[in-house]
């Protein structure tokens, strides 16, 4: 049996085992425990419009965060911006760059925020003493390699500050992924191990929490005579019940995209008595550019996201490089 034979057929039974509980509807013990929450704040529009179903197209710039094995895929230096306008006054933002190197490696690097915006301080008794802030800063390195042609491995180290008022907290963390594609990526599969690490100092003198750790699984088809990309992904959190995401992108209008999703997580953002469905759904478009001057082989996405009760998500991303 060969390595590729034995692969897919590892791919099919975690995919199996891990769709099995999605009917499961306990309550996860440990949803809301773990630091740092912001690390799984999915990023890029294009990803983010598709329901984060990425782990195995992992095929653009946002591959540093949803597999870092998919920065293989990527030809010359690449660089992304990406800006989120998340709910209530948070805002977020994502810059990166992939540079590879030699004929089967890459390097790259993101760093990675979230502003709470302004919140009001009181005292026991309510009186107003003025305004704070906070947020949240992640600095990624990441590495990847080809192996056997059709197959690629990468690793990110992550080194993340958050911050409160007068408090601060730090942390240390690696993403390690695994991406397979067949030829010309009709087909492809990944894994992924998220935000396995440590917290390093705790905001006061508060305990240290776990890491939200993360398993992904996800694979991707473009069906031969059909325009279209499909991908699913199964997210298996320590913090909460396991998820599913799917998505797909529509390019018979190219230069123009049109991409939509599902996020099973949607529902997290429903009140108990809410009616709304649409919460865990998305859309989005892209619009590629050839030549933008400094950028080359440019594109520009947006992704809308409604999270029933607590309002909307709407994402920006613009990616690009140089050959």
């Amino acid at each position: 049996m060969n390595l590729r034979i034995c692969t897919t057929a590892a791919l099919i039974l975690l995919l199996g085992l891990l769709i099995t509980p999605v009917g499961a509807k306990d309550v996860n013990s440990n949803a809301g425990t773990s630091a740092f929450p912001f690390l799984k704040v999915n990023v890029g529009a294009r990803p983010v419009s598709m329901g984060g179903a990425f782990t195995g197209l992992a095929n653009d710039e946002t591959a540093l965060y949803y597999n870092p094995a998919g920065i293989t895929s990527l030809e010359g230096t690449r660089f992304i911006f990406g800006y989120h306008n998340y709910f209530v006054d948070m805002q977020s933002g994502f810059l990166g760059m992939v540079r590879p190197f030699g004929y089967d490696k890459a390097i790259g690097g993101y760093i990675s925020y979230l502003n709470y915006g302004d919140m009001t301080e009181t005292d026991q008794m309510g009186n107003v003493l003025g305004e704070f802030g906070g947020g949240d800063w992640v600095l990624g390195l990441t590495f990847a390699m080809k192996a056997f042609e059709q197959y690629q491995f990468g690793g990110t180290v992550k080194f993340i500050y958050e911050s409160l008022h007068d408090y601060s907290a730090t942390g240390v963390a690696v993403d390690l992924g695994a991406r397979w594609a067949s030829d010309r990526e009709r087909y492809t599969a990944g894994l992924m191990i998220q935000n396995l690490g440590v917290q390093l100092s705790s905001l006061g003198e508060g305990d240290k929490d776990n890491l939200p750790l993360t398993f992904r699984g996800g694979v991707s088809t473009r069906p031969r005579g059909l325009p279209v990309v499909f991908a699913l992904d199964l997210i298996l959190p320590t913090d909460n019940d396991l998820g599913v995401a799917l998505g797909g992108e529509y390019y018979e209008l190219r230069p123009f995209f049109v991409r939509a999703g599902w996020n099973s997580f949607g529902s997290n953002y429903r009140a108990a008595d809410s009616d709304d469905n649409w919460a865990g759904m998305s859309l989005g478009a892209g619009f590629r550019i050839d030549d933008m001057g400094i950028l080359k082989n440019a594109e520009i996405s947006y992704s809308y996201s409604p999270a029933a009760d607590l309002g909307e998500s709407h994402r920006i991303t613009l990616t690009g490089g140089s050959f």
